[in-house]
């Protein structure tokens, strides 16, 4: 069943086979599922920075906390928003996000591993990675998704589903 073979079954991983390249159809075939995702009025306010160089890897690790282990992946992915094309103010955080689960759910179909490191609502973030990528004004980095060879992929978590956290017609506790 595909929720047991993908959705459930999808990890963040952080700890990569260093020195392993993705090939450009797998690159593509990963970013043409993030753009079926939906978008507002699908205005599909998305572009997608591929990172390969591992220059821009590694300066990009420095200023972004949370993504040290870049440094061993295979590219990265930084999700941004377009607000020239966005359908309503604000509206490129939602359309970048649902793309970015998408290109999650595509690796993990590709036999790949990723994490999703924020960069959005990070003022210093957005600004330092914008730099280094040379990215114009009307684009908003929205996530940083490192991708490659997990070493290992981390078990199974204990059930995540709460019926506590489902509330029908209104809030109830």
């Amino acid at each position: 069943m595909f929720l047991e073979a993908g959705l459930l079954t999808r990890r963040s991983v952080r700890q990569f086979e260093s020195g392993k390249k993705i090939s450009r159809a797998d690159i593509e075939d990963i970013l043409k599922i993030a753009m079926y995702a939906p978008s507002a009025r699908n205005c599909q306010s998305w572009e997608f920075i591929v990172i390969d160089d591992d220059t821009l890897k590694n300066k990009i690790a420095e200023v972004h906390p949370y993504a040290k282990f870049l440094k061993d992946a295979s590219i990265a992915i930084l999700v941004c928003g377009n607000i020239k094309e966005e359908c309503d103010s604000g509206y490129w955080v939602v359309d970048t996000s649902a793309a970015t689960e998408n290109l999650l759910l595509a690796v993990h179909g590709k036999g790949l591993g990723a994490c999703w490191c924020g960069v959005y609502p990070n003022e210093n973030r957005m600004k330092d990675i914008s730099e280094i990528l040379n990215l114009p004004d009307y684009l908003k980095p929205n996530g940083l998704i490192v991708i490659g060879y997990p070493k290992s992929f981390p078990s199974q978590p204990k059930d995540r589903f709460k019926v506590e956290k489902i509330h029908y017609n209104g809030f109830s506790r």
